[in-house]
C-alpha cells in the first residue's frame, strides 16, 4: 500500500479513456513538473528506476544528472571562480543546464509511454510521435516490449540521447562557438566535461573519462561503458545504497564527506546557486531519419582496469587549486575568459 501511495504521488493515475490530447497534455504537465531544475530531473529518474528496476537507463540517468550537478556547482565553488570569468562560469552553466533539460524532455516522456503501457496493459508507444521522440525510439520500445532486452535497451537509450544533443547543444551557437571550439575546451579534463564519478559510502569514486567529447560516437562509448560499471554486480550494490541514502543537492559534499584524503570543494547546493531558468524547443528534427544506426554502437564495453577514480579526483583538485593560485600571483589575461585591467 505504501508503494502505491508513493506511486500515485510521483505519477498519479491518468485515464486510459480521456481523450487523447487531454491524456498528452497530462503526461506533458508531468514532464515539465520535474523538468524544473536539476534536483527535480535527478530525482524523477532515480524515482522511476524504483517503479521500474528493469528500466536501467533511468539509474544511470540519476547518476549521470548528479554528475551535472556538481559540475554546475562547482562554477559557483571556491575554486573555478577564481579560474574563469563570470561571463564564462555563466556560459558554461548554461551548457550543462540545455543538455541536461533537452534529454530529459526527450527521455521522460518516452518513461511514461512505458510506464502507463504497464498500467493499462497494452503499448501505448503509438503516441511517441505526439512527444517528438524519434522514429528509432519508438521502434526500440515496442522491441523491448516485446522481447525485454534491457542492456538494448540502455544502449538505444543512450545512442538517443547522444544524438539529441548534437545539434542542439554540440553543434549550435552559443555553445559551439564560445565553449566547444574555444581555447576554453582545452581544459575539458579540468571542467569534467568528459569525466562521471560514481560515489560510494566507503569513500571511493569509480567512473570513466572519454577524449574528444565532442564526437558522439565517443559519448555513446562512454555511456556503454557507464552503464557496465554502474550495473557490475561487483558495485551496483554500493552504488545503489549511495543514491538512495544521500539526498541529492548539487553539491559535491553530497559525496565528498565520505571521501577520507578528498580536500573538500566548498560548492554550494545548486537551488542556493542558481535560480530555475526557463527553455524552448523551437524546432526538434527526428535526428534518425537521417542518420545511419551502426551496430558497433551496441557492442559490449569491456572494464579497463582503472575504473577507481579516486586518487584522479585528488589530483585534479590539487591542479585546480594550483591553478587558481598561478592566477591570483600572475594578472595575466587567459584564454578562459576576459578579465578587465586594472589600473595601478
Amino acid at each position: 500500500m505504501k508503494k502505491f501511495g508513493n506511486t500515485y504521488r510521483f505519477l498519479p493515475y491518468i485515464p486510459e479513456h480521456k481523450r487523447k490530447n487531454e491524456w498528452i497534455d497530462d503526461v506533458t504537465h508531468l514532464v515539465n513538473t520535474y523538468n524544473k531544475d536539476n534536483i527535480t530531473r535527478t530525482n524523477a529518474y532515480q524515482t522511476f528506476f524504483h517503479l521500474h528496476p528493469e528500466v536501467k537507463w533511468s539509474f544511470l540517468a540519476s547518476m549521470v544528472s548528479r554528475n551535472a550537478g556538481w559540475n554546475m556547482t562547482d562554477l559557483k565553488g571556491d575554486t573555478f571562480p577564481k579560474i574563469l570569468c563570470d561571463d564564462t562560469c555563466n556560459l558554461l552553466f548554461r551548457t550543462y543546464e540545455r543538455a541536461n533539460w533537452s534529454i530529459f524532455q526527450d527521455a521522460f516522456p518516452q518513461l511514461l509511454l512505458y510506464h502507463y503501457s504497464t498500467i493499462y496493459k497494452k503499448k501505448m508507444f503509438h503516441l511517441s510521435e505526439d512527444f517528438h521522440v524519434s522514429k528509432f525510439m519508438e521502434e526500440e520500445w515496442n522491441r523491448f516490449w516485446e522481447e525485454g532486452d534491457e542492456k538494448r535497451l540502455v544502449q538505444s537509450l543512450i545512442i538517443n540521447e547522444q544524438h539529441l544533443i548534437q545539434g542542439p547543444v554540440i553543434e549550435q551557437d552559443p555553445y559551439k562557438g564560445k565553449v566547444f571550439s574555444t581555447a576554453l575546451f582545452f581544459m575539458e579534463d579540468h571542467l569534467h566535461f568528459s569525466s562521471v564519478l560514481f560515489p560510494t559510502l566507503q569513500g571511493e569514486l569509480y567512473g570513466a573519462s572519454v577524449h574528444g567529447f565532442r564526437k558522439v560516437e565517443n559519448r555513446i562509448k562512454l555511456g556503454n561503458l557507464l552503464f557496465e560499471i554502474l550495473f557490475h554486480p561487483d558495485y551496483h550494490r554500493d552504488f545503489l545504497e549511495f543514491a538512495e541514502r544521500v539526498e541529492h543537492t548539487g553539491s559535491r559534499a553530497d559525496y565528498e564527506t565520505f571521501c577520507q584524503y578528498v580536500h573538500g570543494t566548498d560548492t554550494p547546493n545548486l537551488q542556493q546557486a542558481y535560480n530555475v531558468i526557463s527553455h524552448d524547443w523551437k524546432e526538434r528534427d527526428d535526428w534518425s531519419m537521417n542518420t545511419e544506426i551502426k551496430d558497433d554502437w551496441y557492442n559490449h564495453q569491456s572494464l579497463p582496469s582503472d575504473i577507481i577514480l579516486t586518487d584522479w579526483f585528488v589530483n585534479k583538485q590539487r591542479q585546480l587549486r594550483n591553478l587558481a593560485a598561478v592566477k591570483g600571483a600572475f594578472k595575466w589575461i587567459w584564454p578562459w575568459g576576459k578579465e578587465k585591467k586594472r589600473r595601478a
